[in-house]
């Protein structure tokens, strides 16, 4: 194997990963006032002590409000930073770099925990009202529309939040702006009907997560990587609906903004249909977006076995596989991998016995 496969390192600015392996975002929804606990450092760390490259923390709210249900975690105070440094430390111990994506559920909030139906929350039952681009109907409950100054606001919850991840330790930081959650609320014409500077046009549309990225790049260090996560398309045929053109030309604007790093995904405002999804169905995004911008990307998508992960990309279709389910059945998903592609991988000393 002498082409870049699965295990050739990729650097990203300072940080070099040690194979092209990515844990996927997988909310657990099993925080405590934001911060997380046991379960996250077994959950993180198994992932990290099975091989992973860089382990991607699930959705990380930027305050309160941008939580989706109370069970989620957060990076609003110190006591959710000091929380996540042991998780952070121990990934690292394990040879891993993690990253901690960031992010506002925006209209998509204040559900109940999953085990409890996942149903929206009012506030009489200790949720919140949901605010958005604009007051259109999701999930059942039509959102406030948010003010210029309350963009504002949220703005300086990710520069506060990104402050906090460079604290806590985390190598990376990955803004998600994707299946449907805020900036993807502002993006797509799908929900967005506003008629002010952050609405209507292309340009309008994405001044949010534009003019957030500028104020993130702008406090984390000048080494730190910049990850994005999009939706790259919304799977709608509507006129208004986001498409692979409209994210391959946000992508090289997000390039030309400080982002390093762009995982393709898609959907979140409607159920994709299942004659859709396939083993990696998801890769020409990640695909176009490269080849036409010449950014790094990851993908996503029913992508289950080594060879087929090995294949992505020793192929040159995207430069990361980043994995969600079938981490969730198999933590040692790198490890086993690099057995069955015949590749020297680090083993921990506490497992070789196994191998």
């Amino acid at each position: 194997m002498n082409t870049t496969n699965l295990f050739t390192p990729l650097t990203i600015r300072s940080l070099t990963l040690k194979n092209r392996i990515a844990l996927s975002p997988m909310q657990q929804y099993s925080g405590v006032d934001g911060k997380p606990t046991n379960w996250h450092l077994v959950h993180l760390g198994s992932r990290a002590a099975g091989g992973a490259g860089l382990i991607i923390t699930e959705c990380t709210a930027v305050s309160p409000e941008g939580m989706n249900t109370l069970a989620d975690v957060g990076l609003w105070n110190t006591e959710q930073v000091e929380a996540w440094k042991p998780i952070v430390q121990f990934v690292q111990q394990q040879g891993a770099a993690i990253a901690v994506q960031l992010w506002h559920s925006g209209g998509k909030g204040s559900h109940t925990h999953p085990n409890e139906g996942f149903k929206p929350m009012t506030v009489e039952n200790g949720g919140w009202i949901t605010k958005s681009s604009s007051a259109t109907m999701m999930s059942g409950v039509v959102p406030a529309e948010l003010t210029v100054a309350e963009i504002q606001q949220i703005k300086t919850d990710f520069v506060e939040a990104a402050k906090r991840a460079v604290e806590a330790g985390f190598n990376t930081i990955e803004l998600h702006a994707g299946h449907g959650y805020l900036f993807h609320q502002f993006y797509s014409a799908v929900i967005n009907h506003r008629t002010d500077e952050y609405g209507g046009s292309f340009e309008n549309r994405i001044r949010f997560l534009i003019e957030t990225i500028q104020a993130v790049r702008a406090v984390i260090p000048e080494t730190m990587p910049l990850l994005v996560r999009i939706s790259a398309v919304d799977y709608l045929d509507t006129p208004e609906a986001w498409t692979l053109e409209d994210s391959v030309k946000l992508s090289g604007i997000l390039v030309e903004n400080g982002v390093d790093f762009i995982t393709a995904s898609g959907g979140g405002f409607a159920h994709v249909d299942k004659s859709l999804v396939y083993p990696s169905y998801q890769l020409p995004f990640a695909t176009a977006i490269k080849e036409q911008t010449g950014v790094l990307t990851g993908t996503v998508g029913m992508i289950t076995n080594a060879q087929q992960a090995n294949d992505i990309i020793s192929q040159g279709k995207a430069d990361v596989v980043v994995i969600a389910r079938e981490y969730l059945r198999n933590p040692h998903f790198a490890i086993n991998a690099a057995k069955e592609l015949g590749v020297e991988t680090d083993i921990p000393w506490q497992y070789k016995r196994g191998y």
